[in-house]
């Protein structure tokens, strides 16, 4: 059976039993500050857990595209060493909330396995919740009745809290779980251990396929559990080992939801993927095969959601994905090229079908990872340069860890490849020193971003909270519930919920909105405004003495004005970008704050002077227009898009959606607008620069900031007009200026060109014979590329000749090594290994080739001390 059609019929069985098929919501998490990524089925309906909103019906199923490389549940690591856990990976889930609950759930589960797919039943096992004193939760009796109507009582197993009870965070709902495992071993392997024995015990043919998680309890933040007001749903089943058992192989990487992916790396690389491997040498191609197979989903379902590869948050996850596959790939298929971006094309074919996103964003996700190969080979082309340095300046055969640590955490070089290059020229390195960094560097990580969050306070029961922000900047509100959140980052703060908030909380781009909750007794100042799980917060410093009084709850209107322009002028450069580089154009990411604009698109080249001049008058024509607000709150999300209206790539719509219109500009948007585009006043660029490949970025500025902008302009002019003693003519005498100093700049060029080769009769008598070497070491009053021809002029002298020049320039020195090519040969010197010795007394360091190399520095009191210790090297 394929992939496909065991995907199709999982979603057939459950609409048949009155489920809504919902689509997997993206992988990158938009609106959740507490995951980078979705990690779970149930990640995209936490709000309905939390009771927080209503779903549109009580029964839903899908298959989600999970990411499990950070937090809590983090495979990275054993992905490619086993051969069914996975970075990207479907999580195949049907959900209740508040309607059936164990009865149904465990019957629907065994139904679809063994009379639809045809699991036999002999290679099954389920676990039931054994009970903990500890939590006060008693045995899963009604689980386990269930069960034993449906298979042999010696196949149901007790399960402990660690596998058994199910928890979505540190707080929240949770419950029991009762999980279904497969053992797909031979009969010969059956007959020696039984399966029962290797349930949960990592054994890669006794997997667990499908958990039904029974959501009865609430986790309080001092841990203790509360019932909730009604019971839910969760199951998930792992889509890539469900494909394993139902198409008869031992591996999920040998079903066709890899081999696709896996055939092509094979055609790429020249290396052959055998499962059952008989050497090492095959298990490490194995090894790295499944790595870039498994990790090339990853990132490329990653991008297609938004998600750039970049150096912190979630962008920085997605890029170590990527090299790491990187790194296998070039440690053990031998790939020095970039080669993965071309897995992208099989991806969008396999599956385009159920997933458009990777389809429609292929040449995107393309371009981007095939940046991101070739930019990381650089980076570790210049990593083993580095590890050559740092073994170079090694006594002994063990490489500091620290070292090993400064490699992989200033430069990227990864600790793995360290140790195989080291390996292979017989060193090795103090693991426990690098590990202590290493622990350092994750402490210090950690606990600048641990938070703990008091339970909620509720004042006011069910969901009242509304957002009333697109009508008023001004309300009488009362707080519906509160808590406190305390972190190392931003201290104490507190969290309020309101029951009608003016307040537009950070969401589509645009920040939150700040402001003050007034009371007859005192103002509380609102720092920001967030949404989690449906809530608005407003962030706080202090909590208001009577959290019981009416309070009026005021915006800040000018900056929520400066936003509001620069958001409409977001949605104005969208359109004439479309309109002046081409329909390919699509918005890649923003930021919308009360400064300035950031907007992120796609587009294959840098974008003109000429046609952002294009680009800001379409804008402002559109200002100029004096278009108004046209503004539709609930519209059906199909019949605004037949309509015309632009969905955003990676957001995750609702039947209903908002519409924003200015003249011929619409798109769906939940953020704050002017009323009228006159209200923007002007829009100027400031900025237009790459973010990755084939995406580029503008930066802008509306409003009160465009003439802060002009005004600082006039005034830069009026200075430089001032300090070229006021010409008719400032371009003139500018242009005048810039030719004279060119014309002075090549005299002074060949001046000193004269004056080294002036100084190469004076140096050549002061060359003194060392052990048969032709010694000079001295401090010239020379600038970088007039030591260098100087070195050169000298080095014509003999092919014995080791010279070190030291010149200083605006406080700043610099050692210059040159050594004979064949002394450097016979004697082994090295001008680089040299440079870097020595520059220890300027403070500095450098590097080169073995006959000609510079250091700079920062202490040119130590140049004496350079010179004089060169001497040694030819001793």
């Amino acid at each position: 059976m394929k992939s496909r059609d065991i995907r199709k019929q999982f979603l057939d069985f459950f609409t048949e039993k009155g489920h809504l098929i919902v689509p997997s919501a993206p992988i990158v998490t938009k609106d959740d500050p507490t995951l980078m990524f979705n990690n779970s089925g149930m990640a995209q309906f936490k709000e309905y857990f939390l009771g927080n909103a209503t779903p549109k019906s009580k029964r839903i199923a899908d298959t989600q595209k999970c990411l499990r490389v950070s937090g809590k549940h983090n495979d990275l690591e054993d992905v490619g060493f086993d051969t069914y856990h996975h970075t990207m990976f479907e999580m195949l889930g049907n959900w209740s909330f508040g309607d059936y609950f164990k009865k149904e759930a465990i019957n629907w589960a065994w139904e679809l396995l063994t009379e639809v797919y045809k699991v036999p039943k002999d290679i099954l096992y389920v676990t039931v919740f054994e009970g903990s004193e500890e939590e006060n939760v008693p045995f899963d009796q009604e689980a386990y009745d269930i069960w034993k109507t449906l298979i042999d009582e010696d196949r149901i197993l007790m399960g402990n809290k660690k596998d058994n009870f199910w928890e979505m965070g540190d707080q929240g709902p949770c419950g029991p779980c009762s999980e279904v495992h497969v053992d797909i071993r031979s009969a010969e392997e059956k007959a020696l251990i039984p399966g029962r024995e290797l349930i949960n015990k990592d054994h890669p043919q006794v997997v667990e396929i499908w958990n039904n998680v029974f959501m009865e309890f609430n986790r309080k933040a001092d841990r203790s559990l509360e019932k909730l007001p009604a019971q839910h749903v969760d199951t998930g089943m792992g889509f890539e080992r469900l494909c394993m058992v139902l198409q008869g192989v031992q591996s999920n990487y040998d079903t066709d939801v890899f081999t696709p992916l896996i055939e092509k790396i094979e055609n790429l690389t020249g290396k052959k993927y055998i499962s059952k491997a008989e050497t090492d040498e095959q298990e490490k191609l194995n090894i790295a095969i499944r790595v870039v197979a498994d990790h090339v989903r990853a990132v490329a379902f990653a991008i297609a959601d938004g998600q750039l590869p970049s150096n912190n948050g979630a962008g920085y996850v997605i890029r170590r994905i990527l090299r790491r596959a990187i790194r296998y790939a070039f440690t053990f298929l031998d790939k020095k090229e970039p080669f993965i971006y071309e897995l992208v094309a099989v991806l969008s074919a396999q599956m385009g079908e159920f997933f458009p996103e990777i389809k429609s964003q292929q040449n995107l996700v393309t371009n981007v990872i095939r940046e991101e190969e070739n930019s990381f080979l650089r980076t570790l082309e210049q990593g083993l340069q580095l590890l050559e340095n740092v073994v170079a300046d090694t006594k002994g055969k063990e490489i500091a860890g620290a070292k090993v640590f400064e490699l992989y955490d200033t430069f990227g070089f990864p600790e793995d490849l360290t140790a195989l290059i080291l390996k292979e020229k017989g060193y090795s390195y103090d693991k426990a020193e690098f590990d202590a960094e290493l622990k350092k560097q994750k402490d210090r990580s950690r606990a600048a971003g641990e938070v703990a969050k008091d339970d909620w306070v509720t004042l006011v029961e069910g969901n009242t909270e509304t957002f009333v922000g697109y009508d008023q900047t001004e309300n009488e509100v009362k707080i519906t519930r509160y808590r406190k959140v305390e972190s190392k980052k931003d201290g104490t703060l507190y969290q309020i919920v309101l029951d009608n908030t003016p307040f537009y909380p950070e969401g589509g781009g645009q920040v939150g909105d700040k402001g003050v909750l007034v009371s007859a007794n005192e103002n509380i100042e609102v720092l920001d405004t967030k949404k989690e799980n449906n809530l608005i917060l407003h962030i706080t410093q202090t909590l208001p003495e009577n959290v019981n009084a009416l309070f009026t709850a005021k915006v800040n209107t000018q900056l929520r004005g400066e936003a509001a322009c620069n958001h409409t002028a977001t949605h104005l450069l969208h359109q004439a970008l479309r309109t002046i580089l081409g329909t390919h154009v699509e918005q890649k990411g923003s930021l919308v704050s009360p400064n300035y604009l950031r907007f992120d698109f796609s587009h294959f080249s840098k974008v003109t002077d000429e046609e952002l001049k294009q680009v800001e008058e379409f804008v402002n024509a559109r200002i100029q227009e004096q278009l108004p607000l046209i503004e539709r709150r609930s519209i059906p999300f199909k019949q605004a898009i037949e309509e015309g209206a632009m969905a955003l790539f990676g957001e995750k719509y609702g039947d209903n959606v908002r519409a924003i219109k200015f003249g011929e500009s619409m798109e769906l948007c939940g953020g704050i607008h002017v009323q009228n585009t006159a209200d923007i006043w002007h829009f100027k660029i400031i900025s237009e620069s790459a973010v990755a490949a084939g995406i580029r970025r503008i930066e802008a500025i509306t409003g009160d900031a465009v003439k802060e902008y002009f005004a600082t302009q006039e005034q830069i002019l009026e200075e430089i007009k001032a300090a070229l003693k006021n010409p008719q003519d400032t371009l003139k005498a500018v242009n005048s200026l810039q030719e004279e100093n060119a014309k002075l700049k090549k005299q002074v060029e060949a001046l000193l060109k004269d004056k080294a080769k002036n100084l190469k009769g004076e140096l050549a008598s002061e060359i003194e014979e060392i052990n048969g070497v032709k010694f000079l070491a001295k401090k010239v009053d020379l600038d970088a590329n007039g030591a260098k021809d100087l070195a050169y002029e000298l080095g014509n002298l003999g092919n014995n000749l080791f010279l070190l020049l030291a010149t200083e320039q605006d406080g700043k020195p610099m050692l210059t090594c040159y050594i004979s090519k064949e002394l450097a040969a016979e004697k082994g010197l090295n001008a680089g290994q040299v440079v870097r010795e020595l520059g220890k007394y300027i403070q500095g360091g450098g590097g080169g080739q073995p006959f000609f190399a510079t250091a700079g520095g920062k202490n040119p009191s130590g140049i004496p001390d350079a010179l004089n210790a060169a001497k040694e090297f030819i001793k």
